[in-house]
């Protein structure tokens, strides 16, 4: 049997999320981005289906076609299918987003609302870690990171996971601290109820808001890292399709096969304009002064 507020708070939860939803979708551009990005989901998802040919299969008959119906976005020098490719590099580079920023949300959160809820040297310490590890711009420490553990897409994710750590926990900690001193905080402490509880039903679900505004905003700025690593050969290595290598292999072939750069670019920047536009429509429709009605 539930208690008697539980049911107000479940019917307050469904008409914000109905509220949130609304404004969202009043929003063109942002129901623009979520739109492409679905289908670009769904295309590297079911990339076996929509892909046209094997992104692996070699056809030395059709080195560097120029785009036609057979091959929509032409073939590179080893006749390989480049539409195919540019779909199964979206499954590598989602793939990547998804995970790492999955992986530094899990973290950042937790350093940030430990360090915001207890504050004192446990705050200190968290976060003259979180100052280090920001002195290194994203791209660098990753380079870093891989530099050390060595290509391969895992040490991609992991190094993209570890330079935004420092971003989620700073969020989490500034919102954290404001949180920890609302009445509603209070009341459950003098009610007894234990750190934990306080922190899962009480701090953290009220700062959800920048923490989603961040996570869709860091997924495509860890697709851009993603494929600057795969640029410098230090991401997912070949045959396996990926934009960051397939963009750095084309520029050999700017003058006499321009598809080559021109496709695998144009997916990096739709796909995080996309993400773009999501985040920024979540930023407006989470944030009562900028919700549009």
């Amino acid at each position: 049997m539930s208690l008697p507020g539980e049911s107000i708070r479940r019917t307050a939860r469904f008409r914000w999320v109905i509220l949130i939803g609304h404004s969202y979708m009043r929003n063109r551009t942002a129901m623009a981005g979520a739109i492409a990005l679905t289908l670009f989901a769904l295309a590297a998802v079911f990339a076996g289906v929509v892909a046209p040919h094997d992104p692996l299969e070699q056809v030395w008959t059709e080195t560097l076609e120029q785009p036609s119906l057979k091959h929509p976005m032409g073939t590179d020098d080893l006749g390989r299918d480049l539409l195919s490719r540019v779909i199964y590099g979206g499954r590598v580079s989602l793939q990547v987003g998804i995970l790492s920023v999955g992986i530094a949300v899990a973290i950042g959160v937790t350093a940030g609302l430990t360090a915001g809820y207890y504050g004192g040297w446990l705050d200190t310490l968290i976060m003259r870690i979180v100052d280090a590890a920001l002195a290194f711009p994203s791209l660098l420490l990753a380079i870093l990171i891989v530099g050390v553990l060595g290509p391969s897409l895992r040490n991609a994710m992991l190094a993209i996971a570890v330079a935004f750590i420092p971003a989620f926990a700073r969020i989490t900690r500034a919102n954290a601290l404001s949180v920890r001193e609302h009445e509603y905080v209070e009341a459950a402490r003098a009610l007894g109820a234990g750190t934990f509880h306080i922190v899962r039903k009480a701090v953290l679900p009220n700062l959800l808001s920048p923490i989603i505004v961040a996570t869709s905003l860091s997924m495509g700025a860890a697709i851009l890292i993603e494929a600057g690593l795969s640029f410098l050969g230090l991401g997912i290595q070949p045959p396996t399709p990926a934009w960051g290598s397939m963009l750095s292999f084309g520029r050999k072939f700017i003058t006499m096969a321009w598809w080559l750069s021109l496709f695998p670019g144009l997916a990096i920047f739709l796909t995080v304009l996309s993400l773009n536009f999501v985040g920024d429509g979540l930023r407006e429709a989470l944030d009562p002064r900028q919700r549009r009605r």
